[in-house]
């Protein structure tokens, strides 16, 4: 996208009656996102159709069809969970929805200068409508204990959460491969095609069912940047980890069996950090988002003052502020021409 783009964070209601929705705190401990696809079905609702309004039904749903009969082939994790969703009786796309890979994100983790714990910053970058105003925030529990999912109703996946006491983390995606000749891109939708080939052929994990079973079972920050460095996947991905103690953060750029860690304070976009892997970034702007998240991860009293372009941009669909030392997540979604929700703030929500 050439050129910037700003839009003013108005509070409500100055100078005009704008009134947000708010995101939902959801407790879906014992039924997880079964039920919350059960309790909020009319956001998964609006979230299939804006998609079959964009690309079209017939390619939703052969997308659909070919994810869920790799999902079933390589029995993978959360399996019975997909399964439960795509039998509930609503457009195809829930299968595609969980194994699609396309959005862009800036990251960062670093120890919080107001000196409890470590902070971390994201933004999720689609142009996808609907994104931001079906957020919701899911209280779920595993085996190492509760976390916050930062979600949509119909995703089984994570793709940013914060357990409190243990850690915080959000997944990035990968450059574009390189899979013309001799590794120069072709087009988009040729490299795509290629890598979602690729994918399809894999018996390794997707990263958003990696981070899911990390939050479900792993105590420590050591045990969730073990599993996070050393477990094969199924495509590229950036993870950003967060722990408790200053210091606990890092950046684990992984391949499908190979991975670059980098240490605290630990920012990523959507271009590779280590020198010598090939790829073009994705999104708006890689390098400069990169760069502006590098100047702000230091700046304390941030609330959401950090969102300014090239970080947020018209594909902004969501910005997150988490602290697992303290318990800290804040959260608001937008659209292409805005906020579209309220902030939402764990602390002044009736925690589960």
């Amino acid at each position: 996208m050439a050129g910037r783009f700003s839009f003013a964070l108005v509070p409500e209601g100055v100078g005009f009656a704008v009134t947000l929705p708010r995101i939902p705190l959801v407790d879906v401990r014992e039924g997880g996102p079964v039920d919350l696809l059960r309790r909020e079905r009319h956001r998964a609702e609006a979230i299939i159709a804006s998609g079959r309004r964009s690309y079209g039904a017939l390619p939703i749903t052969l997308l659909d069809q070919l994810s869920e009969r790799w999902a079933r082939r390589r029995d993978l994790p959360f399996l019975h969970e997909m399964d439960s969703i795509g039998r509930a009786g609503m457009d195809r796309g829930t299968w595609f929805m969980n194994l699609c890979f396309e959005w862009a994100c800036t990251t960062g983790a670093g120890s919080d200068p107001d000196g409890n714990g470590v902070r971390l910053l994201r933004t999720l970058d689609w142009p996808f409508n609907g994104l931001g105003r079906e957020l919701v925030v899911a209280h779920q529990q595993g085996a190492a204990g509760d976390y916050f999912n930062v979600t949509w109703p119909g995703f089984v996946g994570i793709v940013t959460a914060m357990a409190p006491g243990r850690f915080a983390a959000a997944i990035n995606q990968a450059p574009v491969p390189f899979r013309g000749p001799g590794g120069i891109s072709m087009t988009l939708v040729f490299d795509w095609l290629i890598s979602r080939a690729r994918t399809f052929s894999s018996d390794r994990l997707p990263p958003v069912l990696l981070l899911r079973r990390v939050f479900e079972t792993c105590g420590t920050f050591e045990e969730a940047r073990e599993m996070l460095r050393d477990t094969p996947l199924a495509l590229p991905a950036f993870f950003t980890l967060a722990g408790t103690k200053p210091g606990e953060a890092c950046v684990i750029e992984r391949l499908e069996t190979r991975a670059f860690v980098h240490e605290n304070p630990a920012t990523v976009a959507n271009h590779w950090l280590t020198r010598g892997l090939n790829g073009r970034p994705r999104g708006v702007e890689s390098h400069m988002r990169l760069t502006r998240m590098r100047e702000v991860i230091h700046q304390a009293d941030l609330n959401f003052d950090w969102l300014m372009f090239p970080i947020l941009n018209k594909e902004t669909r969501l910005a997150v502020m988490a602290n697992a030392a303290t318990g800290g997540l804040q959260v608001r979604g937008f659209e292409a021409d805005g906020p579209a929700t309220e902030v939402f703030d764990l602390r002044e929500s009736d925690a589960c």
